[in-house]
């Protein structure tokens, strides 16, 4: 399999879900070779890829939680590629539950949520660093939310994790420093699927409290990202909000 040098190379976690698909989508058509990094949804993976300009782009199983998955995934990027220039640590799991019930956030579901969110993407920035330290180094982009900072989300261990993964983002921006780069990408309520799963009076409710008066679209958090790479060369450590005003109210 041989190797592509000019090209600048992504890997997506998450990569098929509604953001994951609008950051692969956003990269392809800029430039990049894109790994679609998935967990479950194999065939939306797949078909993603041939959806994407150009031939370089590959569908890629992987488990964050799990450590010989992840040094398959960094075997494959090393044979592919020579080095990483963008790892999009987008893949992220929760469940909603109200924040008053703590009795439903049983410990089991909780350190779920921390398992994936937090340490699934320490984990892959662990196996991925040499990729993304060889030539002029690469960026991390985390994505995170801003219920790291209002508290609020789909449940409280959700909250939290998302507030350790921008700790993280800082911790390793000062560590990994100059080589890699690593920044916070955060959305507030993103127009997916899942959202709109959501009875009509909560999502107006929303809409109402946000000062722009409209979801984010997966687009809108994805050229968030494509910004970080092109324009915030200078910027690293950074949680940067895409939630049209929300933390604001």
């Amino acid at each position: 399999m041989s190797r592509e040098s000019h090209a600048k190379s992504a890997v997506v976690t998450g990569g098929a879900g509604g953001i994951g698909s609008a950051v692969s989508r956003v990269l392809a058509d800029s430039g990049f070779s894109v790994v679609v990094a998935y967990n479950s949804n194999a065939d939306r993976a797949r078909a993603l890829v041939e959806e994407l300009p150009g031939d370089r782009h590959f569908a890629q199983h992987v488990s964050i939680e799990d450590a010989d998955s992840l040094v398959e995934l960094a075997g494959v990027v090393a044979e592919r590629y020579e080095g990483l220039d963008l790892l999009v640590n987008n893949a992220a799991t929760s469940r909603f539950i109200p924040h008053d019930d703590l009795d439903a956030l049983d410990d089991t579901l909780f350190d779920q949520i921390l398992k994936v969110n937090v340490r699934g993407s320490f984990a892959c920035i662990r196996a991925l660093r040499s990729a993304l330290e060889a030539d002029e180094g690469g960026l991390v982009v985390n994505m995170s939310s801003i219920a790291a900072t209002s508290g609020m989300g789909s449940n409280v261990a959700y909250c939290a994790s998302k507030a350790g993964l921008d700790s993280l983002t800082r911790s390793l921006a000062r560590a990994l420093a100059p080589k890699i780069r690593v920044v916070s990408i955060a959305p507030g309520v993103v127009d997916t699927p899942w959202i709109r799963g959501f009875d009509q009076e909560w999502q107006d409710q929303q809409i109402l409290r946000t000062p722009l008066q409209q979801f984010a679209s997966p687009e809108d958090v994805a050229d968030a990202v494509l910004a970080v790479v092109a324009n915030l060369k200078a910027t690293t450590g950074s949680v940067i909000n895409v939630d049209g005003g929300r933390l604001l109210g």
